[in-house]
């Protein structure tokens, strides 16, 4: 008989670095991915005055992704009946009152849509804002994630919502039979580079506040591809319209699409591959026998806040 091999003991810096979240997967993802961009997309929709037909796609559009984004993080649970104790605990939780905003959302973007009522369209758009800003509260509550709990993190998710929303919006208006005037355009850059100045803060922000190696490095690496295909060639595309450019639809459509996409990507980055736990730290980094304890240590850190 073959010897058995042990298991080579973990060292402890294993043991207590940060490591990649699990409790959350691609379904959870979902939600802040497709949630996000319909609150986005509902509350540009009631600032834009659009052709009537395109109104209702706008609002059908957001609506499905609300809802679907919501049904994705329900069939997340063991017990999907369990989903209503969600409603426990509108003091404390932003969970809660994300779920609280939806059950008001959908009859209310539902009239909206049936009626074009102004008023109700209008609601609607606000009823959308408010659910992304309860969605990046969200992220931001779970203090256990230092890529989450940081305090840009809530500018980025609700500049990323708006510009996913924007982009829609111009995918929208762009199989309309109105030429998209340069004022929209515009603002479609201002979206864009609302977003970049967010994302910059973010990162700059994490590297003096202190993040683990590993969410550092996913995010570095992601960067250069996120700035290029999300925010510069969308910007070209919609500079090129401005300047009268042959296929302007063409090209409007594609930037908000590439708008969209980019922000999906940042956000699934952001849930799944950035999400490393806070680890252990040790104050003082004891020794055996006589003499003064070592500093302080913190596996996976680039250094410890303090020292």
């Amino acid at each position: 008989m073959e010897p058995v091999m042990k298991k080579p003991a973990k060292r402890i810096s294993d043991l207590v670095s940060p490591r990649q979240q699990r409790n959350w997967d691609w379904r959870a993802a979902a939600n802040f991915i497709a949630g996000g961009a319909g609150g986005g997309l509902l509350l540009f929709n009631a600032l834009v005055s659009v052709e009537p037909g395109l109104i209702r796609a706008a609002i059908l559009l957001g609506l499905v992704l609300i809802g679907g984004g919501l049904t994705c993080v329900w069939f997340e649970i063991g017990r999907p009946w369990r989903a209503l104790n969600v409603y426990r605990h509108f003091g404390s939780s932003w969970m809660t009152r994300e779920a609280f905003v939806a059950l008001v959302l959908f009859p209310v973007g539902a009239l909206a849509l049936l009626t074009l009522q102004p008023q109700l369209v209008m609601l609607s758009g606000i009823l959308g804002l408010v659910f992304l800003y309860s969605q990046a509260r969200i992220l931001a509550a779970n203090k256990g994630i230092p890529a989450w709990r940081n305090s840009r993190s809530i500018a980025l998710m609700i500049a990323t919502g708006l510009a996913e929303g924007g982009g829609f919006l111009a995918c929208v208006v762009s199989f309309g039979t109105m030429p998209i005037g340069p004022v929209a355009l515009g603002f479609l850059v201002i979206l864009i580079a609302v977003r970049a100045y967010f994302w910059k803060a973010y990162l700059a922000g994490l590297v003096a506040d202190g993040a683990p190696d590993g969410a550092l490095k996913v995010l570095d690496e992601f960067a250069p591809r996120f700035m290029l295909m999300s925010h510069v060639m969308p910007a070209l595309l919609v500079l090129f319209a401005l300047a009268g450019v042959p296929g302007s639809a063409v090209l409007v459509f594609a930037a908000g699409l590439m708008m969209v996409a980019g922000g999906w990507m940042l956000k699934y980055t952001l849930v799944r591959r950035a999400a490393f736990t806070q680890g252990l730290a040790l104050l003082r980094l004891p020794v055996r026998g006589g003499g003064s304890a070592g500093p302080a240590v913190k596996p996976g850190w680039k250094a410890v806040a303090g020292t």
